[in-house]
């Protein structure tokens, strides 16, 4: 039988591929900016690197330590390599700490709206999620979220930046909150948008050297461009790290996968012209909407959340997708989310939504 837990359960309904939302409506052309993919694509690197793999060696499991990838973050985080785990994209850790840390009956603390597999994991292992709502800037509510602590908080997420929202969160706020926090309730700060703040001291990866209950992610998947690789890593200290390699899968990261990080992470240089394009591409989405009149939060990802006033979101939406352009409804009532895309899709989608409004 299914576990009580289970049965109810909404889960995760990703997007209809491309193709198919094509055939449905008849499309030649669709752009999708709806699943804050890389706009720029991946670094020429990750191919160069793949070509070199012998494919003699595919009947060979691969390097569950994923050593190579290992060293090269840890090197440039300054962190302990044995502090790093990996997963097939930040799903796989974001399941793997639900399941190591909850129990039935725990609470688990995340803002709203965030991202939704963090509630959804909690649901599975039958913990009760308790959702505390953001600021009047969008931002996560810090002092609301301590207040919201009970003796049966077992775990606590932060999404920073915050998707939908984009909104971000200084370290110092973050360290000051954590020092708040009983050491036996797991704070976890996710950070798969931050390297599109364009900042270099907004990381709280070597927070984690001071407290034990602090974890970190990070993904290749945004910045980096490999969200079809699926690799993600989390940063954490002892003892939760060894119980977490305890409950992984062996061999969760393929050799392709490995092979695609390393290439990919050593070119900085490819991640640091894509965050500069989508910084002057998302400071131009911010005059547009001022322009347009459409409310939005401060972003500091590679997406926008703004707001259609008077039930209009979901018909803007698809009179978008019947032009060509997919983004994000469903969120937020009256909200909608866009990927910051290539510089023509930002102008051709800015002037179908003026178009719409006038």
């Amino acid at each position: 039988m299914v576990k009580e837990a289970v049965k109810n359960l909404k889960p995760y309904v990703p997007e209809l591929t491309l193709e198919q939302l094509k055939k449905q409506k008849g499309l030649d052309k669709l752009v999708r900016m709806s699943a804050n993919e890389n706009a720029y694509g991946t670094s020429a690197d990750v191919a160069k690197a793949l070509d070199k793999w012998h494919y003699r060696d595919a009947n060979l499991y691969p390097d569950s330590n994923a050593d190579e990838l290992r060293e090269i973050i840890a090197s440039q985080f300054d962190i302990n390599a044995d502090k790093l785990i990996f997963g097939n994209g930040l799903d796989e850790i974001i399941e793997l700490l639900s399941r190591v840390i909850l129990e039935p009956g725990d609470e688990v603390l995340d803002p709203a709206p965030t991202f939704s597999e963090y509630a959804l994991h909690a649901e599975i292992e039958g913990a009760k999620i308790k959702s505390v709502g953001l600021d009047d800037s969008g931002r996560i509510d810090l002092k609301a979220m301590a207040r919201s602590i009970s003796s049966k908080t077992k775990m606590i997420w932060i999404c920073n930046p915050n998707n939908p929202t984009g909104t971000f969160l200084e370290a110092d706020a973050i360290r000051a909150f954590v020092e708040d926090v009983p050491e036996a309730i797991t704070v976890i700060v996710d950070e798969a948008y931050i390297d599109f703040t364009g900042g270099i001291h907004d990381s709280v990866i070597q927070l984690t050297k001071e407290f034990k209950n602090l974890v970190v992610l990070r993904t290749f998947s945004k910045a980096y461009g490999l969200a079809n690789f699926r690799v993600g890593f989390a940063v954490c200290s002892d003892p939760l790290i060894g119980y977490l390699q305890a409950a992984r899968l062996p061999y969760n990261l393929s050799t392709f996968a490995e092979i695609a990080a390393t290439a990919a992470f050593k070119d900085q240089s490819f991640v640091d012209n894509t965050v500069k394009k989508v910084i002057a591409e998302r400071k131009k989405w911010e005059h547009f909407l001022i322009k347009a009149g459409l409310p939005f939060y401060d972003s500091a990802t590679n997406f926008i959340f703004f707001q259609v006033k008077g039930g209009d979101a979901d018909a803007l939406h698809e009179y978008l997708l019947e032009n060509g352009y997919l983004l994000r409804n469903g969120l937020r009532k009256d909200w909608l989310r866009v990927t910051i895309g290539r510089p023509e899709d930002n102008q051709a989608v800015q002037k179908l939504i003026a178009d719409y409004l006038a």
